[in-house]
């Protein structure tokens, strides 16, 4: 028996078995447990769990599909229990309910709660102010570091993180100072409070800012929580390093799942239904179908020599392959840069003028590898490629140059491109930069042929 069915189980036959087995279990451990059970059941396993635990669970990453839980319980029990959930883990899940029962449930919570939440839902999740919470510890600046402590130890259990005490004017709100929990401890107890730690003005962000450069930030000062303020200075709340960790995996499924040529899924695979599916991927394949159809065209547009040097198709999978791949690599590396802001749109110049001669040394590589293996198959007879085999052999190559170049630079500047218009760079996505390439690199591949097999094959 899976764990979820044994405490549904024990819930409706053994009470007390129940909350033996529970009261041992890690929150992560009881969501994931969850998983197994339909709404309704998994709801009132949540609403029989301790009070404290209950609240873990309902918080917990883990825990999948908690809007339909929370829809499964009475306005009563869901608004004491979400009551208790950290702010920003209240403003997730409220993003996702339904309007009737964001109605439904918000007068159910306490009115500081309804206050932080509206605060949290008028900022998009994409920024700080979306993803911050607004549970901190805040002390005005005349305390010392005993009275700090001795509220740590009231309050301290009731926030969602007590890395870093802020200091606040307590006349306007502005942020003054930060200070950390062990710079707390290990300082002397009658000491003011603005007199530890460092004196330097603390890192903050406005609730507009981006959540890639909020992660930026906690990464390059070795954060461990940013404060949020207003344009006035006034501490709106923090972004912890979990939250900006959870943002930051959401952000990086969504950009694989681009990369792939699709629609991000707003669910878990398992979780997404199948007209839902189809309507993710129909829409990149189709529009990537109809880029292929112009390579047919531009296969139909040299038919003619073609015919005349059937040869030179032996090679074309190798030629529009090989520009795809370059220009994938480009697409990725670029599209890296613009997330950890080592490029910017005004580079692009910098960009072009270090992958151009990149993508004719790629070129050059492949282009001799290509020469290399056609008079190597001719010499050891393995395939006769005719009296011209030289002069194909010198158009693959110069062929993969121009297609590996092309690839190259297309592959880099298509990011700045989307960017510049106001599209995700992520949008890039590898199968989109092979269709275009496909396209040109037949052009380039038989205007070369025709260049140098013309008198000759041509």
């Amino acid at each position: 028996m899976t764990a979820s069915p044994k405490l549904l189980s024990l819930l409706s036959s053994d009470p007390a078995e129940f909350a033996e087995l529970v009261t041992g279990m890690q929150a992560a451990d009881v969501a994931e447990a969850l998983r197994d059970l339909a709404p309704g059941a998994a709801g009132r396993v949540i609403a029989a769990l301790p009070f404290d635990l209950a609240v873990e669970v309902l918080d917990d990453p883990e825990l999948e599909d908690r809007v339909s839980i929370i829809r499964s319980l009475d306005a009563g029990t869901a608004g004491i229990l979400l009551d208790a959930m950290s702010a920003d883990q209240q403003a997730m899940l409220f993003r996702d309910l339904p309007e009737a029962d964001r109605t439904r449930l918000l007068p159910a919570l306490s009115r500081p709660a309804q206050e932080a939440l509206t605060l949290l839902l008028h900022y998009p999740l994409e920024k700080a102010g979306g993803i911050m919470t607004t549970e901190f510890m805040s002390v005005p600046p005349t305390w010392t570091v005993e009275e700090t402590l001795q509220l740590i130890q009231r309050v301290g259990g009731a926030k969602e993180t007590v890395y870093e005490l802020y200091v606040v004017d307590p006349t306007d709100g502005r942020l003054r100072h930060v200070v950390s929990l062990r710079e707390l401890i290990l300082s002397d107890r009658g000491k003011l409070v603005t007199k530890v730690g460092s004196r330097r003005k603390p890192v903050t962000v406005d609730p507009d800012t981006d959540r890639e450069d909020v992660a930026r930030l906690i990464s390059k000062y070795d954060l461990l929580a940013l404060p949020v303020v207003d344009q006035a200075g006034r501490i709106l709340g923090i972004v912890t390093v979990d939250d900006v960790i959870d943002v930051m995996v959401a952000e990086q499924t969504e950009d694989a799942q681009k990369f792939g040529g699709l629609e991000a899924l707003d669910e878990p695979y398992a979780d997404v239904g199948f007209g839902a599916m189809i309507r993710k991927r129909a829409g990149w394949l189709t529009a990537l179908f109809i880029g292929e159809m112009f390579t047919a065209t531009a296969m139909g547009r040299f038919e003619h020599e073609i015919e005349r040097a059937v040869v030179l198709a032996l090679f074309i999978p190798l030629i529009i392959s090989s520009g795809g791949n370059s220009g994938s690599q480009a697409t990725s590396l670029i599209i890296r840069a613009m997330a950890l802001r080592e490029v910017q749109l005004r580079d692009w110049w910098r960009v072009a003028a270090r992958e151009l001669p990149a993508g004719l040394a790629l070129g050059t590589i492949l282009g001799i590898i290509g020469l290399l293996r056609i008079l190597l198959w001719q010499t050891l007879g393995w395939y006769d490629y005719g009296p011209h085999h030289l002069l194909i052999a010198e158009t693959v190559a110069l062929g993969l140059v121009g297609v590996v170049l092309f690839g190259s630079l297309a592959g880099s500047m298509l990011p700045f491109v989307l960017r510049r218009i106001g599209f995700d760079p992520a949008s890039a996505s590898a199968p989109f930069v092979a269709t275009l390439v496909d396209v040109t690199g037949l052009v380039i591949y038989f205007t070369v042929a025709l260049f140098m097999l013309r008198g000759t094959l041509l």
